[in-house]
C-alpha cells in the first residue's frame, strides 16, 4: 500500500467527531491514542516501514507546528477566561450585558478546519516514533 493511502486511510479513522464525543465522555487522550494505535496497528508498522528520513523530519516539524497550535489555542482559552471574569466583574458593578460576543461554534470550526490535518500526522509522528523505539528496544 502506498504512503498516501494508508495516510488517508488513518485520517478517516481518526473520526474527530468520534474523538470529542470520547473526550466529552470522561475518556483521557492517553486512552484514544492507545485505541486508535491498537485498532490501526498493521496500518501504522506498514506505514513506519514506508518513512524515509526526511518523513521523519517532516513529521518533527509537524510535531512541533501541533505543539504552537496547542499554545494558541490555550492562550485563547486563557484570554477568554480572563476577559469573562473582568465581564462578570463589569456585570456586577454596572449590570450590563457584554455584547458582540463570538460564539464557541465559529472558533470549535476554525480550529477544527484549521488543524484537522496536523492533528493526525502529529498523531502519527509520536505512534511511529514510538514504534521504532520499540523495534529498537
Amino acid at each position: 500500500m502506498s504512503l498516501s493511502k494508508i495516510l488517508n486511510s488513518l485520517e478517516k479513522s481518526w473520526e474527530r467527531d468520534d474523538i470529542l464525543l470520547k473526550i466529552k465522555n470522561g475518556l483521557g487522550a492517553d486512552k484514544i491514542v492507545d485505541e486508535f494505535l491498537v485498532k490501526n496497528e498493521m496500518q501504522i508498522k506498514e506505514l513506519n516501514s514506508l518513512l524515509k528520513p526526511e518523513d521523519i523530519e517532516l513529521l518533527n516539524q509537524v510535531e512541533q507546528l501541533s505543539t504552537c497550535e496547542s499554545k494558541l489555542i490555550n492562550e485563547i482559552k486563557n484570554l477568554n477566561y480572563i476577559e469573562n471574569i473582568e465581564n462578570h466583574h463589569i456585570m456586577n458593578k454596572k449590570k450590563m450585558v457584554p455584547s458582540n460576543r463570538i460564539s464557541f461554534n465559529k472558533i470549535s470550526s476554525f480550529m477544527i478546519n484549521w488543524s484537522n490535518k496536523f492533528v493526525v500526522i502529529a498523531l502519527l509522528t509520536i505512534s511511529a516514533i514510538a514504534l521504532s523505539k520499540q523495534a529498537w528496544a
